[in-house]
């Protein structure tokens, strides 16, 4: 079965982000490591680290997996480009030293650049990244964005673009995040349109690249290219494709990651449901 979970906090220490999951039933877990809104933070002691492996021993939370900073843009072209290339390569340090696979990235914004030089840029970054950190084991999975902005990763071509510049590099994968495939225009309400979206991810990156899903209902209406998040079943996506994951072989064992706003029933009722829809 598909693993599910949500986004928790780590006020207090990283480690304390594994009784929220279980408070939750969470089976997988998301994070930030560090103030997702900062460039700097303290580094992870090692005292903090053993903390956080012995909560993970002793927990039912199987995987987590952690987001990256908002504040990195790989595509930017004044000083944030280099900013975001050593803040990546810290995020990587970071979760390897937690001993995490791996990590979900936003491709960057163009801002108003030509496309193929951002994404140029961004492969160029990764590349440098990847070979930096070399020794580790540390993924990183892009996320498929809702194009707002001058985002990339809303056009699956993008995804392909970056992922040949870089020789289909190894620790390279792909996070799908439902609202945003939606907003940017990809249907999955009904059973074959999401058999035509996978099939589209499958010829632009493959679906074995695909680590970790965001589970995220639309406030608005496909293709409005709008990132509004809202409750499973409360926006314009409906239940069906959040089963249509939940219940597909192809996501055995793979996270899926509630991002959905905090008010309302809040990440409780969504796991209720998501629990249902699976099955238990």
């Amino acid at each position: 079965m598909a693993r599910i979970g949500a986004h928790v906090s780590i006020s207090g220490g990283v480690e304390q982000a594994f009784s929220r999951g279980e408070d939750l039933s969470c089976e997988a877990i998301q994070i930030f490591t560090k103030n997702q809104l900062q460039w700097r933070s303290a580094p992870i002691s090692q005292t903090r680290a053993e903390r956080f492996f012995r909560a993970w021993s002793e927990s039912s939370v199987t995987d987590v997996v952690v987001h990256a900073s908002y504040l990195i843009n790989l595509a930017a072209t004044d000083a944030t480009g280099e900013k975001s290339l050593v803040a990546l390569e810290d995020e990587i340090e970071r979760c390897d030293i937690l001993g995490i696979d791996d990590l979900v990235l936003h491709p960057g914004s163009s801002r108003g650049n030509p496309v193929d030089d951002a994404l140029r840029l961004v492969a160029a970054r990764l590349g440098t990244v990847l070979d930096r950190t070399g020794h580790k084991r540390v993924n990183i999975l892009l996320e498929t964005m809702s194009g707002q902005g001058n985002h990339l990763g809303a056009d699956f071509r993008d995804f392909t673009r970056i992922f040949e510049l870089l020789d289909w590099h190894p620790r390279l994968g792909l996070c799908l995040d439902t609202c945003h495939m939606f907003s940017a225009g990809f249907d999955m309400r009904t059973e074959p349109a999401y058999g035509r979206l996978m099939g589209q991810i499958d010829q632009a990156v493959g679906l074995d690249r695909v680590r970790c899903w965001h589970f995220n209902d639309s406030s608005h209406p496909m293709g409005r290219r709008l990132d509004r998040h809202a409750h499973i079943g409360e926006g314009e996506l409906g239940y069906a494709p959040f089963s249509f994951v939940l219940n597909d072989p192809l996501w055995e064992e793979v996270p899926c990651i509630l991002e959905t706003p905090q008010g309302g029933s809040g990440y409780a009722g969504d796991m209720s449901l998501l629990r249902k829809m699976r099955g238990g």
